[in-house]
């Protein structure tokens, strides 16, 4: 199996404590060792960095650990190959248009008959699962909204009813991001946890690392982070259920299951512009 890590937060933050500790799993404190790849938005563009080696070993891994790229939103993955070999390609997260707007997807799990999805514009480039769900649930949005949606509601309703019928295909644990919400899907591993103030210590699991986020936060920071496992041992995590999925924006959760959802105000999502 892969790993997962994602952060949602309400001012342009740096995720170098977390991704410190995932960066150990992919290879040393783990056998995640078939490459890893990070997604950093910023404003209407993108930054991902993406390595095949295992990233414990990896020099770009080094380079995003030390280097403070502050986002609201992040998708990152390390990867344990099971289908498509070792490749960029075949590397997480993926990223893809979608009216206007970059989404970024990582999967970790295994699905059968994925061969089967059908594929419109949006086609793999690689031969995993992953990409081939990531397209299959492009596809289908364009199709259900060929234009811009009134409503954000509506798609992230319609992506968790996508996600039940990929999680009926096998392990279907997911990210997801149009750089304004941060969703996350769980069929059986997947954590998360909000800070804000007061803040406090916290120490990786992975690797002998502590923060005090209080010396780098200001009192109205709020930071959502998600990951596969715990990557602190020092901190409560909440684990998700199997079916359910969060919706994070600005650092907050917003919504976990339809009810929340549908008490949400959403903005359309206009193209090149920041969702109020």
């Amino acid at each position: 199996m892969c790993e997962l890590l994602g952060m949602s937060a309400n001012v342009p933050t740096d995720i170098c404590f977390s991704f410190t500790g995932l960066m150990q799993r992919g290879g040393r404190t783990g056998p995640h060792r078939d490459g890893w790849g990070i997604t950093f938005y910023e404003g209407r563009g993108f930054r991902t960095f993406k390595d095949p080696a295992p990233s414990c070993q990896s020099q770009i891994a080094q380079l995003v650990q030390n280097y403070p790229i502050k986002s609201c939103a992040v998708i990152s993955h390390i990867r344990q190959a099971n289908r498509g070999g070792v490749s960029l390609e075949n590397t997480h997260p993926f990223t893809r248009e979608l009216w206007g707007r970059y989404w970024t997807f990582a999967h970790n799990g295994q699905l059968v008959d994925y061969q089967h999805l059908t594929q419109g514009r949006h086609r793999p480039v690689g031969q995993t699962d992953s990409e081939a769900a990531f397209c299959w649930l492009l596809d289908k949005l364009e199709q259900r909204y060929p234009a811009i949606p009134h409503n954000m509601q509506d798609v992230f309703y319609y992506v968790s009813q996508l996600c039940d019928e990929l999680r009926n295909k096998g392990v279907f644990n997911m990210l997801l991001s149009d750089g304004d919400y941060v969703m996350s899907y769980c069929t059986n591993h997947l954590y998360w946890i909000t800070r804000r103030a007061p803040f406090g210590h916290a120490a990786l699991i992975d690797e002998d690392v502590e923060v005090n986020f209080q010396e780098e936060t200001t009192p109205n920071d709020v930071v959502s982070v998600i990951a596969t496992q715990p990557l602190t041992g020092n901190e409560t995590w909440q684990r998700m259920k199997p079916g359910e999925f969060n919706l994070f924006y600005l650092g907050e959760r917003i919504a976990t299951n339809v009810e929340q959802l549908k008490a949400v105000a959403f903005a359309a999502p206009k193209p090149g512009n920041q969702a109020p």
